[in-house]
C-alpha cells in the first residue's frame, strides 16, 4: 500500500475513539499470565532489550510496561550546564532552523512554529531558532528527560487529532504535528528558552508530565486548550524525567535563536539516546 492509500484508509478510522479504547485496555490489570504474555509478545515483535528494565512481573499493566523506567546508570547524562542532551531515545526525522517561523515536516511539507506551540507569542520568541524532530518507535524507551537544567516556566496543552506519526503519515498529512494533540513544555535554561513538544499519535494519546501532576493527561474527550505560566517557575534538573508517553510518538525540541545550536551530525536517520550530547552554545 502506498503512502496516499494508507492515509486515505486512516481517514476512515475513528482515531481518537480507537486511541481511548486502546489506552483503556493498556491500563487494565489483566491476570498476570495474560499480561506477561502480551509484554513478551510485544518485546519479541519489536526487538526490545528486556535486560534494560525490571522483570515483567513488576508491571501491573501493559501501560506501565510501555512507559517502563530503565535500570539506573544505563543513560549517562553528558556533563556541562551548557551541553544540550537528547531528551529521548529516538531517530532524527528532521532538523534545521525555524526560518520565517516555518519548520520542515518532510520533503515538500512544512508548518508554522506558532501553530505547533499553540501560542503565537511563543512562536515569535522561538522564530529563527534551531529545532530537531525525534521519532520514537515502539521499541524505544518512552520516557522524556530534561535536555538542560533550569526551570519550567509553563506549558501549553493543545488537544487535537491522533494521526499516526509513522513515516508514511509524516510524508503525506499536511501539518501533521500541528493537527495532533500535544503538550508543549517551556523551559528557561543556561542556553535561553527551550520548548519540548510531545506529540500524541494513534493509540498514543496520553502524555504524562512529571513536573506537575495537574498537567492534563492527553486524549481526554472534549478537552480544551490550556495555557499556564508558573510563578515562580518550577525547577528542572538536566537529565531528570520530564514525563512519559503512555504508548509512543514524537518529540520536537525547539531552541531560542542566537542562544543555542544543534550538532551538525543531527541529520535524518541518526539515532540518539537520552543524555547524549546534541548541541550547545552557538559557535562564536
Amino acid at each position: 500500500m502506498n503512502d496516499r492509500a494508507f492515509v486515505a484508509a486512516l481517514r476512515l478510522l475513528p482515531k481518537n475513539t480507537l486511541s481511548r479504547l486502546v489506552g483503556a485496555a493498556t491500563r487494565l490489570r489483566a491476570p498476570r499470565p495474560v499480561r506477561e504474555a502480551a509484554m513478551r509478545a510485544f518485546a519479541t515483535r519489536y526487538g526490545l532489550d528486556l535486560t534494560e528494565c525490571a522483570g515483567l512481573e513488576c508491571y501491573e499493566t501493559f501501560g506501565e510496561f510501555f512507559a517502563r523506567p530503565l535500570k539506573p546508570g544505563l543513560r549517562p547524562i553528558a556533563a556541562g550546564e551548557t551541553v544540550l542532551v537528547s531528551p529521548v531515545d529516538g531517530t532524527v526525522s528532521e532538523s534545521g532552523r525555524a526560518e520565517a517561523g516555518r519548520m520542515v515536516q518532510a520533503k515538500g511539507i512544512d508548518y508554522r512554529l506558532g501553530d505547533l506551540l499553540g501560542d503565537a507569542a511563543l512562536g515569535e520568541r522561538f522564530e529563527g531558532g534551531a529545532y530537531v524532530t525525534l521519532y520514537l518507535s515502539p521499541r524505544d524507551y518512552h520516557r522524556i528527560h530534561f535536555p538542560l537544567g533550569g526551570a519550567v516556566s509553563g506549558y501549553r496543552y493543545v488537544p487535537g487529532r491522533l494521526w499516526p506519526v509513522n513515516p508514511a503519515s509524516v510524508r503525506t498529512v499536511p501539518g501533521l504535528f500541528t493537527v495532533n494533540e500535544r503538550l508543549v513544555t517551556v523551559l528557561e535554561t543556561p542556553l535561553g528558552g527551550c520548548a519540548v513538544v510531545a506529540v500524541g499519535a494513534t493509540v498514543v494519546g496520553r502524555v504524562r508530565a512529571y513536573y506537575d501532576p495537574a498537567v492534563p493527561v492527553s486524549n481526554l474527550r472534549g478537552a480544551r486548550p490550556i495555557s499556564r505560566d508558573y510563578a515562580p517557575p518550577l525547577p528542572a534538573v538536566k537529565g531528570a524525567e520530564l514525563g512519559a508517553f503512555e504508548m509512543g510518538s514524537t518529540v520536537i525540541l525547539v531552541l531560542e535563536q542566537g542562544r543555542a545550536a544543534l550538532s551538525p551530525q543531527l541529520v535524518a536517520g541518526v539515532k540518539v539516546r537520552v543524555g547524549q550530547p546534541i548541541g550547545g552554545p552557538p559557535a562564536p
